[in-house]
């Protein structure tokens, strides 16, 4: 039987020895931290499951974690982004299953620690990385993706979600795009749609684009037993929306409203919604609400994008499975991301919507009592919408 300890006090020892005051050593060089994230990933829980628990603790350990995140170089943050995806990809097929023995439950709970340290201390981490995190995340996990979603910027005031008439598109921050340290395009380029996606995003030729692309993301090397690749949809999904963002802030204000609904990116969003089954359309759904966070201008357009695909569904599952997904990620613990708050108080709220009238709000007392309940709590006296969609 292995025995883990013995390698665990010698990779502790190190980092000690590293981090005593010596005038020729210096425990923060980029180098010696390097080494230590390259031997990490090396010795990563898929390939030593049996050495994860000192893996985790070592990558957890305040003389080489803080380390890293408060370097400079930016390349750091992306070595400690290695292991965290390192650690929630072997924890993924676990919790995808929900094969919780009591092994996997105390790496569970330790993950969630480590995020909690990192929500607190690091949050622009979390933002940054936030896409590569999702990634790794399985669809069950709501509470940890919540985590994650969560974090926002030191320096970034939150307004409260039930203030008054809050203008949402009024606020200075909903116009700053918010930092990506990951390659979007990668995905999408590895499975040979990037480019005919640009081109039906510039010239929306050839219109066979977006039903192809449901064929595409079905055709794809999928894994734990789903036969979409998550994160292709991810990767289409945050693409498309930063185009459409692109197409909006290039446009005079005159034309924002029109642009917004009649345009390439829309036209993928809607046939994405319209023609995938309902467990690609959760994917594509859950992708869209992964980019509802703190204020910044893609929380706004993809908070756009829902309502509007709720707004003008003529099919009432598809409005019935948007709120599932706004409505799972609000049910469990806080802390719940503001974009997430903002979209569902302003779905629940806005008249146009007619959200309480919906059959599926009312076809079960259990039902109807757990949407009452959810909308006391984040609507405490009537207000008008503050967020306009067209």
């Amino acid at each position: 039987r292995f025995n883990q300890k013995p390698y665990l006090r010698l990779f502790t020892n190190l980092l000690y020895d590293l981090n005593t005051p010596d005038p020729s050593l210096d425990s923060s060089n980029i180098e010696v931290l390097n080494a230590f994230t390259h031997a990490l990933h090396k010795l990563r829980p898929a390939r030593c499951p049996a050495f994860a628990f000192a893996w985790m603790e070592l990558v957890s350990h305040r003389m080489f974690m803080p380390k890293l995140l408060i370097s400079k170089p930016h390349r750091c943050s992306i070595m400690f982004k290695t292991l965290i995806v390192d650690l929630l990809e072997f924890l993924k097929p676990y919790l995808q299953n929900a094969d919780l023995l009591d092994q996997v439950r105390l790496l569970y709970r330790g993950t969630l620690r480590i995020l909690l340290v990192l929500l607190h201390d690091f949050p622009e981490f979390l933002c940054e990385f936030h896409f590569s995190f999702c990634d790794a995340i399985p669809s069950t996990c709501i509470q940890m993706r919540n985590l994650i979603l969560s974090a926002f910027p030191r320096n970034v005031r939150l307004p409260d979600p039930l203030t008054p008439n809050l203008k949402v598109d009024l606020l200075p921050e909903i116009t700053h795009p918010p930092r990506i340290g990951c390659d979007v395009t990668e995905t999408l380029i590895a499975y040979s749609v990037l480019s005919p996606l640009e081109q039906y995003l510039a010239t929306r030729q050839p219109p066979s684009l977006p039903m192809q692309l449901c064929e595409k993301l079905q055709s794809a090397d999928a894994k734990y037993g789903s036969k979409y690749d998550v994160k292709l949809v991810n990767s289409l999904v945050l693409h498309v929306g930063m185009q459409g963002i692109a197409k909006l802030q290039a446009k005079n204000e005159e034309g924002i409203v029109s642009q917004f609904q009649d345009n390439s990116c829309m036209d993928i969003f809607e046939r994405l919604v319209g023609n995938l089954d309902p467990e690609g359309r959760y994917y594509v759904l859950n992708a869209i609400a992964n980019q509802l966070r703190y204020p910044n201008n893609h929380t706004h357009y993809f908070s756009c994008v829902l309502l509007y695909l709720f707004l003008h569904s003529e099919e009432m599952f598809i409005k019935e499975q948007i709120t599932r997904v706004l409505l799972e990620r609000l049910i469990v613990h806080q802390p719940h991301p503001w974009g997430l708050l903002i979209t569902f108080i302003e779905l629940i709220k806005n008249p146009q919507y007619e959200f309480s009238r919906q059959p599926f709000t009312n076809c079960a007392p259990e039902i109807q009592r757990l949407f009452d309940s959810v909308t006391r709590s984040c609507m405490p006296a009537k207000e008008e919408g503050s967020v306009h969609v067209p």
